[in-house]
């Protein structure tokens, strides 16, 4: 996983919802201020619910803190749609089915389900600055109380 201080190439496209409008962005132009990037695996499955709702829950502490909030799985953008309205998602869902944020953060893991194994993203998550410069991480996402750790790292970045 890409270390505190180094700089993450995100100059690649990706498809977004963001406000409710599907769009085909720059990452690094999400990075307008400071920003949380939140990695999940999948729409409507229990952990990642939990994970992301609870930064729904909190999104406008981290606003007020002058943080963006975005959260990457491989969900398209229509599924991403239907995921906001039904878990009041305020912020960017990206969607990132060939894992470019996860290859630009080195954070592709070998995974083991149901017997398969396969390489995907790691629940994890970042704060970048807006140069793309890592300014601290979450290895392993507590689902439960996501945003809770965030805000502890936000609080001794600042």
């Amino acid at each position: 996983m890409i270390e505190q201080g180094a700089k993450a190439d995100l100059d690649f496209t990706v498809k977004a919802v963001q406000n409710g409008e599907e769009k085909e962005i720059n990452f690094k132009d999400l990075l307008d201020k400071p920003t949380i990037v939140s990695v999940y695996m999948k729409n409507n499955t229990s952990g990642c619910d939990r994970q992301t709702k609870d930064l729904a829950d909190e999104s406008e502490w981290f606003s007020k803190k002058g943080y963006n909030l975005v959260a990457v799985s491989k969900d398209t953008c229509g599924s991403h749609k239907r995921y906001a309205e039904k878990q009041g998602i305020d912020f960017t869902l990206v969607s990132d089915p060939e894992y470019k944020f996860g290859e630009a953060t080195d954070s592709v893991v070998q995974k083991k389900m149901f017997g398969n194994e396969y390489e995907a993203p790691s629940r994890s998550a970042f704060v970048i600055d807006t140069d793309g410069t890592i300014l601290g991480t979450i290895k392993k996402v507590n689902t439960k109380d996501h945003a809770g750790e965030l805000k502890e790292l936000v609080e001794q970045l600042n």
